[in-house]
């Protein structure tokens, strides 16, 4: 039996081959999971939407319109209780956490009264900046119930009337950016 000399292009055809079947591969792999990856975002909008304003009866998600703010967009997704708002729910972000991109749902009664927020999306650091979420702290709490038109949306270190988490200044001012972006937006023109 002959043996098979190593060449140049033996060794490329045998790359071109294996790298054609990986892609496909992963083609198909990614088109597969897709699907599901949506869902699984939409039922988290879904949940931080109904966690963030008052209860309601339409489907807010088929409502929602957005907002130019500098930098990008702020989605709405207006809340009503029959014909009337209860609450807008308002996704946003700021690009300036510890570790970049935070994504929030602020929720906001119709005079532009903070309800709650909840926080769709981070990547502060563990221990300290994710001490932002709900389930880790209650910093998020002192916002509930505040105006903005009223109520300073930045840290105290900064003349502002918000309490930063201890050791994460950079992740607190980020949230209050994202907060600030939001209640911007929503004066701007949210309120439909």
């Amino acid at each position: 039996m002959a043996k098979t000399e190593s060449t140049f292009i033996n060794m490329l055809l045998t790359l071109v081959i294996i790298t054609g079947v990986s892609a496909t591969i992963l083609g198909f792999v990614y088109e597969a999971t897709k699907g599901p990856i949506e869902v699984s975002k939409m039922k988290k909008k879904n949940a931080a939407i109904e966690a963030v304003v008052p209860a309601f009866t339409n489907n807010p998600g088929q409502e929602s319109y957005d907002v130019e703010v500098e930098g990008g967009k702020v989605t709405f997704y207006p809340a009503k209780n029959g014909d009337e708002i209860v609450g807008y729910a308002a996704e946003t972000y700021t690009m300036k956490g510890f570790a970049g991109l935070i994504k929030l749902m602020v929720g906001f009664l119709p005079d532009g009264t903070i309800n709650n927020i909840a926080v769709l999306e981070h990547k502060e650091t563990p221990g300290l900046g994710d001490k932002m979420e709900k389930s880790k702290s209650n910093f998020s709490v002192q916002f509930n119930g505040k105006n903005p038109e009223t109520f300073k949306l930045s840290v105290t270190k900064d003349g502002g009337n918000v309490d930063a988490i201890t050791a994460s200044t950079i992740s607190s001012r980020a949230y209050c950016d994202a907060v600030k972006r939001a209640y911007d937006a929503l004066m701007k023109g949210g309120k439909k």
